[in-house]
């Protein structure tokens, strides 16, 4: 009897806090991210300039002014770019979580919704390449109280009307579904019709069910196995080894020719990069492997031998910028990171409040903010609205308000690649008369080279600091702070 009236105040409890959570995430009050029309604005690795030639008179404007306003430099395409990026928040009406009654991730899935905009961000540059931007980007409308009801309904509608009419649900093994549209005319049609299914399957991925392959209930899963539970608040270095496994272990055929490594005690050891892009996953073959999909980058097209012979790897780099606080001596560092187009941004944010950091401009951040609840999307029908997955309002943050623990992304396609980018990270982490300790270092050989795992077991080789217990170490959030 007493076990019945456990559970029973269990279940109340969540439902409470369930319903404040929707109240508190889903009033997203209106307000205007102002940006310096004199100053460039960086977007992961794109630089904008929003002041036009003959412009001299006006020094700011407002990102949520009239379109006329927007008449200057490039920033439509500032916009077009910031509201392509794949955008995650917090969703209610979910399938009960893994070992968890759950509905809703609202108040404390944020930093894993962070990791699932970053991994987004790596897949969109490996299948639809950096300069893809999304056809109905600049039809979004702001996010503000008047318009919040009304987009929600909409969106219900259109994924009840969906189900009504049959579409079809995904295969058995897992794979999303594809648009199965009339084959376009012209070449150009062609590709942005094979790019649009990317992006749906892509958002796909992301779906929350137990059966999408990057949701959160596959995140959470994995996040079982190192001790952390639906609820819990995850840390940034937590999150990348959680993405890590997903990635990994993923069964779709179209994330075949990716995966992904985390750095050990902010070091990354080429050799152990070089092994992931080379190496094929544990009981996979070539012929398997090279049934994934092609990219449609069209810069860089990955034809199938290419794919039985190499795959991209997602490095993912757990740091920490500072003790308490961020050190200003990093500011010009993570400015310089997110100045580079295979950078897929930062996931950290405020202390107990992860975000998506994706540029800057001047001494402020520009972010993707999760802390907004929507409501469930169904993404097994052929068309599910795309609109709840792209925000049309960038954020801003002094740095000095970052919180100093962070993981920092790249995405590499091929080992040449990746050898281009050690060389280049290599120069933006050379020690200054300011910065005099590297957030990160690249080091050639392999983790094992240096006997930092000798003796422990696998759980704990994916930890993401090993401790030496010769040494006093205290602890600070994911981090160990020798």
């Amino acid at each position: 009897m007493e076990n019945k009236g456990s559970d029973e105040v269990e279940t109340l409890k969540t439902k409470f806090l369930s319903v404040w959570h929707n109240v508190k995430y889903s009033w997203a009050l209106k307000s205007k991210t102002s940006f310096s029309r004199n100053s460039p604005v960086f977007l992961l690795g794109k630089c904008y300039h929003f002041k036009a030639e003959d412009d001299d008179s006006v020094t700011e404007t407002c990102f949520e002014a009239s379109d006329e306003d927007f008449v200057m430099g490039n920033a439509e395409a500032f916009r077009m770019d910031f509201a392509s990026r794949v955008w995650l928040t917090y969703r209610t009406e979910l399938p009960p979580l893994p070992s968890s009654t759950l509905t809703s991730d609202c108040g404390w899935g944020c930093m894993l919704r962070a990791g699932q905009m970053m991994l987004a961000q790596a897949l969109i540059l490996h299948f639809l390449g950096r300069d893809w931007t999304w056809s109905e980007a600049m039809t979004l409308q702001p996010l503000d109280t008047e318009t919040w009801t009304t987009t929600a309904a909409k969106r219900l509608v259109a994924s009840l009307e969906a189900s009504l009419q049959g579409s079809p649900r995904p295969s058995d093994d897992g794979s999303p579904p594809m648009h199965q549209a009339q084959a376009p005319g012209s070449a150009e049609e062609a590709d942005a019709h094979l790019k649009e299914m990317y992006h749906r399957t892509l958002v796909s991925w992301f779906g929350d069910s137990p059966s999408a392959q990057l949701g959160l209930h596959r995140l959470v899963r994995m996040g079982l196995t190192m001790g952390k539970q639906a609820g819990d608040w995850y840390g940034p270095a937590v999150v990348a080894h959680i993405l890590k496994k997903a990635v990994e272990e993923a069964m779709d055929p179209g994330l075949a020719g990716i995966t992904a490594y985390v750095s050990q005690d902010c070091t990354v050891y080429s050799a152990d990069v070089v092994d992931s892009h080379r190496a094929p996953r544990a009981g996979q073959t070539s012929a398997e492997r090279s049934d994934a999909p092609p990219s449609p980058h069209s810069d860089q097209p990955i034809s199938a031998s290419t794919l039985s012979d190499s795959r991209a790897v997602i490095i993912l780099i757990p740091v920490r910028l500072g003790g308490e606080k961020t050190n200003p001596d990093y500011f010009n560092f993570a400015k310089s990171i997110l100045s580079l187009e295979y950078c897929i941004g930062i996931i950290g944010g405020k202390p107990k409040q992860a975000c998506y950091f994706v540029g800057f401009q001047d001494d402020s951040l520009i972010y993707m903010d999760p802390h907004y609840c929507q409501s469930f999307v169904d993404v097994s029908t052929s068309d599910f609205p795309l609109q709840s997955y792209h925000c049309p309002s960038p954020k801003k943050m002094p740095f000095s308000k970052m919180d100093p623990s962070c993981t920092i992304g790249f995405y590499s396609r091929s080992a040449q690649d990746y050898e281009r980018i050690s060389q280049e990270l290599s120069k933006v982490l050379q020690p200054s008369a300011r910065e005099k300790y590297p957030a990160f270092t690249i080091v050639q050989g392999h983790g094992r080279d240096y006997d930092l795992s000798a003796g422990l077991t696998q759980e704990k080789r994916e930890w993401p600091f090993i401790r030496d217990p010769r040494r006093t170490v205290t602890t600070a959030g994911d981090f160990v702070l020798l």
